[in-house]
């Protein structure tokens, strides 16, 4: 495979990136249906189209199935779970942790699948639909961009768990983030613990991680994203009135460049960005804080109390 090829043809892999978001807003804006803002998508593109090599350890079928199951989840918690929030978001962290166990696969960001609607409190089927369609998308766009070689064949091989390391490092994360998470669910401040920042929570409790060495390039990239997100949506679609897609695209630009920029493709990055696009407009201006907070306390705990585990 020649590399330099790949490299030179990157910029067409970040065009259907932004292409895809577009789409994805366009069609919601259309349809008047909030629910097919599916924010995981922008990750997904960057993990599975833009990375020169995918950093999740699945294959095809496990990303439609693991994301269209995990988005199902989260909208029956929400549907016929009625118990306090912070007890449903562990639920869906916990049930994600165990059927990326089952899977053999470290395909973290169906953690945010399944933990958005709860955040949410979606109760539409729009929104797991919409998210097995547009990962559908994203797999076959992938297996295209392999089969023309527009980017690198994705290898599959499951990971090799240890059954009682995985069941006690689950366990540290669900016992760890119920801790944390006291303060804000109680204040009702979530987004201090937007689920993308948990899927970096996640992320960085794996001691081999690579993101790990670039500790504080990912926090000032997670508030970059989310400082991005925020003020395009604020200054274009809410001041000037543009449509949504507009902010979108241009959000998206922005943050590719970044990425372009400092060699680091951090999926969750993207996640972030695209959250502003449905939050009602009164949680804009503490967002970006938010998030720079959240990235500072999971980061940091998670690399502090991981640092052993294999």
């Amino acid at each position: 495979m020649n590399t330099g090829f790949l490299k030179q043809i990157r910029i067409e892999r970040y065009i259907f990136g932004i292409l895809m978001a577009l789409f994805m807003v366009c069609i919601a804006e259309f349809s008047g249906e909030k629910e097919i803002i599916f924010p995981e998508i922008c990750a997904l593109t960057i993990g599975a189209w833009v990375s020169e090599q995918q950093p999740w350890q699945t294959n095809k079928r496990r990303i439609f199935f693991l994301m269209s199951f995990a988005a199902l989840f989260g909208v029956l918690i929400v549907r016929y779970v009625q118990i306090p929030l912070i007890f449903q978001v562990c639920l869906c962290f916990g049930f994600t942790g165990f059927i990326l166990t089952l899977f053999k696969t470290n395909f973290i960001p169906i953690i945010s699948a399944c933990i958005l609607p709860v955040y949410l409190e979606t109760t539409s089927w729009v929104y797991p639909v919409s998210v097995a369609v547009m990962s559908l998308i994203i797999i076959f766009a992938q297996y295209l961009m392999e089969k023309f070689h527009f980017r690198p064949v994705n290898r599959f091989t499951p990971c090799e768990f240890n059954i009682k390391t995985q069941i006690i490092k689950w366990s540290k994360l669900l016992l760890v983030f119920g801790l944390i998470a006291l303060i804000p669910f109680k204040t009702h401040q979530i987004y201090f613990l937007a689920p993308p920042l948990i899927v970096m929570f996640t992320e960085f409790a794996n001691p081999k991680s690579k993101a790990r060495k670039k500790l504080f390039y990912i926090i000032g990239l997670m508030t970059f994203a989310a400082f991005t997100g925020c003020l395009l949506r604020y200054i274009l679609n809410i001041y000037l009135n543009f449509p949504l897609y507009i902010c979108t695209a241009l959000a998206c630009i922005i943050l590719f460049i970044a990425l372009n920029k400092i060699k680091i493709n951090f999926p969750p990055a993207g996640a972030i960005l695209l959250i502003p696009m449905i939050l009602d407009k009164t949680f804009l201006f503490l967002f970006p804080f938010e998030v720079f907070i959240g990235a500072v306390i999971l980061s940091f705990t998670s690399v502090f109390l991981f640092k052993d585990l294999k």
